[in-house]
């Protein structure tokens, strides 16, 4: 039996939780529960930002769907893609974006650089990235071989993370070396 809450084991694990030059950046989603879902990954893989291009739900919906994470992780919202943009090219930050798009390469084969901080965007579930953030950055996509052809956008997101955080760690690993 558990003897301490959700929130006490949390406060312990982020005495030595790693973070990384890593955000997220939702489009305006239709479902609230993906955008709680996207505050977990981030606090689940080191995010250090939640960027939200529009509508950001109640707290208590982010709540339930993030697995109470929602006060480990900063989000920080834009009215629109074109305010996004701007941030990321005060802040220096690279933006990729998951879509299934001509100009996109396989993210198994795509390089991502950590030479500034980078920003993984996710698109709404029916209208995708905008073309305009298309255009400011790298896009990549997920390889599905099976009979489907795309992911629940939250699911995109988790692994674009995963894969960042791993050749994250795979260059750090390296330079060590």
């Amino acid at each position: 039996m558990r003897t301490k809450t959700r929130r006490q084991r949390y406060d312990k694990k982020a005495l030595t939780a790693k973070k990384y030059p890593i955000s997220l950046c939702a489009i305006n989603f239709r479902g609230d529960d993906n955008l709680g879902y996207l505050v977990r990954s981030a606090a689940c893989f080191g995010a250090e930002y939640l960027y939200v291009i529009g509508h950001i739900p109640k707290r208590s919906v982010l709540k339930v769907t993030s697995g109470s994470l929602i006060d480990y992780v900063e989000i920080i919202q834009f009215s629109t893609p074109s305010e996004f943009l701007a941030h990321a090219q005060i802040e220096g930050i690279q933006v990729i974006s998951g879509e299934l798009a001509q100009m996109a390469e396989p993210i198994t084969s795509y390089d991502f650089n950590f030479d500034r901080h980078i920003s993984l965007v996710v698109g709404n579930e029916e209208t995708g990235v905008p073309p305009e953030i298309l255009q400011s950055g790298d896009v990549v996509y997920i390889p599905m071989p099976g009979i489907g052809y795309c992911l629940n956008t939250s699911q995109t997101a988790n692994i674009m993370l995963y894969e960042a955080v791993s050749q994250y760690e795979r260059n750090q690993t390296l330079v060590a070396q």
